[in-house]
């Protein structure tokens, strides 16, 4: 039975050690709460660091036997490894980078090497777990490299990769000097997956302009395979929050806790340590806060709670020093003798004593400097039953996005956050509920089970569709049965790509013109009185009656503005403006200024940047700036840009090759279709095609077109076989059949 691999680099339980004897505690973390309802099913397996140091080969069988009864599996870590891999890399470089903290990253070769060398002893573990039929799902920043390494050892896997934390710009990503390794390592997978669109699309451009590969509706096509790039905004388990806030423990509790504050408003925060979280920051608005507004003295406590994380890391322990210089500078700037304004607690607490702080809380002040989700907030929320209560939430916390009846804030501007904190200790409490109500509802229906849910159901789409673009290669019992269907029919139609197809791409445009052999094949094939042969280009008309306008074909010039039947002249399909032309033309220009070698084309109804006779690597930068910066002007215009080989074109939407040869389809009889491209601008004519025709792609096998050939002359001998079977049925003294 096929079955589900969850690959993160802690397991949902933490191993412990005490005189000899291990014991296992339960994570309370999020996403061990939310793939808890699936990796015990069936055969499913979760694969991770148990979370402490063993050497002891024979601790580790045992620890492998424990946890396999838990549908886990461990893998083991040297404590150089925690400490190069989880402590350097993923926590001094990467942490920092993809949470705009630059400044703070490290850039070690030796931590880079362990880190590469860790996601390979994960990928040795799960390979040795998983069958061919297996889906793989990989979680987080720690193990990017994964997917690539899982795809080299098994090509034919689901392998899903989503990302729990902010993936940065593209002008912040490029820092790393292992920019392009990461993405590619990411690329491995069938879907990545974030909790935010601005995230995926910072993904999609760093994946543009550092590795070449363009995007369409979130579609990545590299030259071997489609990956689909999405969001997913995380969700908690609603239920189990609520229903723990109802608990009467927990009540008796929040009355404990509230009387030994004795404050009339308690504002509560929440955070790992860590300088993402901007601690530092709200300590400064709550003090700005205290000096602005003197009636809320002995009124207001801020209750604080900070989660011991990474002590061991310089930066934490600055921070922790700073968070506790601030506390005691304000507690001894405006506290009494009955009351303190902060309540600071470095520790952790369980559910029920997190869920009496929730439910007590009259402000929650949750702003994150960057954040790719923020549970926090949303435990919060689902916590206030009697739906009292306001949330200050920082706009940089990806739930900031699903969250809009909070009070939004940018963590940068200290008065804003003052004010809020004002704002939302005054709030009517009609005005609360209201508020929260309309979370709670969200919250409720996209909770933890719903993004579990939604991510697995989009990986088996994107599987679906990799497999509609899966092409067979035209092998030799498929060209007999082409080659009897062709025989045997008494209409038949090509369309034919002409560049990439019939002739292969040249530095310069017009040297792709049709040698001998060429315009032989095409006259012999369009000979035959059964047959009509219709060329396909995005070349200029002009150039296209130069150089096969004296044949006996039809040709669509331009992408299908302008056609050409055979024995008439050119008409065009479309009535089109061509106004946007003078304004797109200023920024080629301005491209060809800054990139020797490249020039313009211009046709009558698009424009093509050409980069052929570029610098190897220069050409495809300035290209993928190009595209960038053009789909930015199109998104708003009635333009496409069409990313292709060596050339980028921009040409009006309506233009589509698709509907040129829709047009044959329907004006002419035809019991044999064949129809053969290249590149994905062809799609278009593969998918106009009707479903019992021959549809052959030039070059990669992605494409929903039926077969592929490797070359174009490939393309061009299969031709000529038929051409072949056409003299042999027409010689003196063939078989006759009667």
């Amino acid at each position: 039975m096929a079955k589900l691999i969850i690959v993160s680099n802690r397991l949902p339980v933490k191993l412990q050690e005490k005189e000899g004897e291990l014991s296992y505690k339960t994570s309370e973390g999020g996403l061990a709460t939310g793939l808890g309802s699936i990796y015990k099913e069936g055969d499913n397996l979760w694969i991770g660091w148990p979370g402490l140091v063993v050497t002891e080969e024979a601790k580790q069988q045992q620890i492998t036997t424990d946890l396999k009864q838990e549908s886990m599996h461990p893998v083991f870590l040297t404590e150089s490894e925690i400490k190069e891999f989880y402590e350097g890399f993923s926590n001094e470089t990467l942490w920092p980078t993809f949470h705009y903290f630059s400044q703070y990253a490290i850039y070690d070769q030796q931590l880079w090497e362990t880190y590469v060398k860790v996601n390979q002893k994960y990928c040795e573990e799960v390979v040795k777990q998983a069958g061919p039929e297996d889906t793989i799902w990989v979680h987080d920043y720690q193990l990017l490299l994964l997917p690539s390494m899982l795809r080299e050892k098994l090509p034919d896997s689901t392998i899903g990769f989503f990302q729990h934390i902010p993936f940065p710009s593209y002008e912040v990503f490029r820092l790393l000097p292992w920019r392009k390794e990461l993405l590619e390592g990411m690329l491995g997978s069938d879907l990545v997956g974030f909790h935010t669109y601005d995230d995926m699309r910072h993904f999609l451009s760093s994946v543009n302009r550092l590795v070449g590969h363009g995007s369409m509706h979130g579609w990545i096509h590299t030259p071997n395979r489609s990956l689909l790039v999405d969001s997913f905004p995380m969700g908690i388990d609603y239920e189990k929050y609520s229903g723990t806030a109802a608990l009467e423990e927990v009540k008796k509790r929040e009355r404990i806790y509230r009387n030994n504050l004795n404050a009339e408003k308690i504002i509560l925060s929440i955070d790992r340590l860590d300088y993402s979280k901007g601690i530092a920051q709200r300590l400064k608005a709550f003090e700005l806060f205290l000096e602005k507004h003197p009636e809320f003295h002995e009124k207001v406590t801020l209750l604080m709670l900070v989660v011991p994380s990474r002590d061991a890391v310089e930066k934490y322990k600055e921070l922790k020093e700073e968070v506790d210089e601030m506390v005691g500078r304000i507690n001894g700037k405006y506290s009494d003798i009955s009351w303190n304004p902060i309540q600071y607690f470095y520790r952790s607490y369980p559910l029920e004593t997190l869920s009496a702080f929730y439910r007590m809380a009259d402000v929650a002040l949750v702003t994150p400097m960057r954040d790719g989700m923020n549970l926090v907030c949303k435990e919060y929320v689902a916590s206030k039953l009697d739906q009292k209560g306001v949330l200050i939430l920082s706009e940089m916390a990806g739930a900031s996005k699903e969250l809009s009846d909070a009070l939004l804030i940018n963590p940068n501007d200290i008065n804003q956050m003052v004010d809020s904190i004002y704002q939302a200790l005054v709030m009517p409490e009609e005005e609360q509920i209201q508020h929260m109500r309309n979370m709670q509802e969200s919250l409720r229906r996209y909770n933890i089970h719903h993004w579990v849910s939604m991510f697995m159901d989009r990986l088996s789409y994107v599987k679906i569709k990799q497999l509609s673009l899966a092409t067979s290669y035209l092998d030799e019992s498929t060209f007999l049965e082409m080659s009897n269907a062709y025989e045997s029919s008494s209409s038949r139609l090509f369309f034919l790509e002409y560049d990439g197809a019939l002739v292969d791409y040249r530095h310069r445009p017009l040297m792709a013109r049709p040698d001998d052999d060429l315009m032989e094949l095409l006259e012999r094939l369009s000979s035959n009185p059964k047959n009509r042969v219709v060329v396909m280009s995005s070349r200029e008309k002009a150039t296209m009656q130069d150089w096969l306008g004296h044949l006996n074909i039809d040709i669509i010039a331009e992408h299908g503005v302008w056609i050409k039947q055979r024995g008439t002249g050119w008409q065009t399909m479309l009535s089109l403006m061509d106004d946007w032309k003078k304004d797109i033309r200023l920024i080629l220009d301005l491209y060809v200024d800054r990139t020797p070698g490249s020039f313009i084309e211009e046709k009558e109804y698009s424009l093509v940047w050409h980069y052929r006779r570029v610098e190897t690597g220069l050409g495809e930068l300035r290209a993928r700036e190009l595209v960038s910066h053009l789909n930015f002007l199109a998104s708003n215009s009635n333009l496409q840009v069409l990313d292709g080989q060596m050339a980028v074109e921009v040409k009006a939407q309506e233009i589509n090759k698709g509907k040129a040869s829709s047009y044959w389809l329907s004006k002419f009889p035809h019991k044999f279709v064949m129809a053969v491209g290249d590149d994905w601008g062809d799609e278009d004519i593969f998918k106009a095609m009707p479903r019992n025709s021959y549809t052959i792609k030039v070059g990669t096998a992605s494409s929903v077109a039926k077969y592929h050939v490797d070359t174009c002359q490939e393309a061009r001998d299969m031709l000529d076989r038929l051409v072949q079977a056409d003299r042999q049925e027409q010689a003196p003294g063939a078989l006759m059949t009667g």
